[in-house]
């Protein structure tokens, strides 16, 4: 596993606070016990987002879970002092971990109807900030949270998934995870050791260098978008792996993982022959790694993001996300999200929730 780094484990902070709200309302700064009751679940947002994030791999569905989470926390509040909850930071993670691992049985419920390949929402970096949109840099750069990751976290159970990210990625102890989720410490460490076993099998413990991951990145979008199959086969690992999630509304996008250099290379060399789209290339960090963004004008048409060999020479995998619907939120390099201005999927089921203190 990639090194984590301190200031974002349980009795770190979570990252850059953005402005929080001058009182429920938006308006002039209040005090008193509402003011703060907004300003601890503001404080931890990003915290929070990053740990359901984790733990359901979709920015739309983190987004419903923060809500629930703000109204949990706001009506406990509403009914006892602030002041007898010794630690905020610890009780709202635990509302939140809850909230998610109850979201895990609806998402399970629609992807059994999922059309092809489902893959994680992917969380495409600002170009002129570098920071991933609603949660923190620091998180985002863990290999813990690479899209390749949560793809093998998609292979544990709900259980195994929620402590594997609160101890792996944030250092919670396995103690204090016990409370969380109502378990003996016992029974969280044989979970924790379980699903550490899992993802180590699946994903060995190496990260490339970034420029490597840069160079490799463009020498395989090159020759992708260009159908040069004698390219693709220099690049591609021999057990190279090809997922592709178009949530069966890009016809280009396959049903199944391709599996094997030669097929690979060959759906690869094919899909770049039939395209017609004038496709603009922007190279952006996802999930922490250098990924391609594809752009159709400013509308976005996929992003690609790679995995490599150990020796950082050969692609092991490739993850492209075209479905529309996860792609919403991405922007072109030169449309800046203005503070304020709702960046998640415009499906009615998946619009932002209000702000804390307005009713939805």
């Amino acid at each position: 596993m990639a090194d984590i780094s301190d200031d974002s484990r349980a009795t770190g902070g979570a990252g850059p606070v953005r402005d929080a709200p001058r009182g429920p309302g938006g308006g002039e700064r209040q005090d008193g016990p509402a003011h703060d009751t907004t300003r601890l679940f503001v404080d931890h947002r990003e915290l929070l987002f990053s740990v359901v994030y984790n733990m359901l791999g979709s920015v739309a569905d983190t987004e419903d879970v923060l809500q629930e989470t703000w109204l949990s926390w706001s009506g406990k509040n509403r009914r006892a002092p602030l002041a007898e909850i010794g630690n905020p930071r610890a009780y709202l993670v635990r509302i939140a971990v809850n909230h998610a691992l109850a979201r895990r049985t609806a998402i399970a419920s629609r992807r059994e109807t999922y059309v092809g390949t489902w893959l994680p929402e992917p969380l495409v970096a600002d170009a002129a900030t570098g920071l991933a949109p609603d949660t923190a840099d620091h998180a985002v750069r863990t290999d813990s949270v690479s899209l390749a990751m949560l793809v093998v976290l998609e292979t544990l159970t709900p259980l195994e998934r929620a402590v594997f990210v609160l101890h792996e990625v944030f250092g919670y102890p396995h103690t204090e995870i016990a409370g969380m989720l109502d378990r003996s410490p016992a029974s969280v460490r044989q979970l924790a050791h379980r699903a550490r076993a899992h993802v180590h099998a699946r994903r060995p413990r190496y990260r490339a260098h970034p420029r490597v991951r840069r160079e490799a990145t463009e020498r395989f979008v090159a020759a992708a978008l260009g159908g040069d199959i004698h390219a693709l086969m220099e690049i591609l690992a021999p057990d190279v792996t090809v997922w592709i999630d178009g949530g069966g509304v890009r016809q280009a996008a396959g049903l199944r993982p391709v599996h094997g250099r030669e097929k690979a290379a060959r759906m690869l060399a094919g899909y770049a022959t039939r395209r017609t789209e004038n496709l603009d290339i922007r190279y952006r960090r996802v999930n922490g790694d250098d990924a391609a963004v594809l752009f159709t004008g400013d509308s976005p048409y996929a992003v690609m993001v790679m995995d490599l060999t150990p020796d950082g020479d050969q692609v092991s995998g490739v993850y492209v996300v075209t479905n529309p619907a996860k792609l919403t939120h991405v922007r072109p390099d030169d449309e800046r999200n203005p503070p304020g201005r709702d960046t998640t999927p415009g499906r009615p089921e998946n619009r932002r929730p209000p702000a804390p203190g307005k009713h939805a």
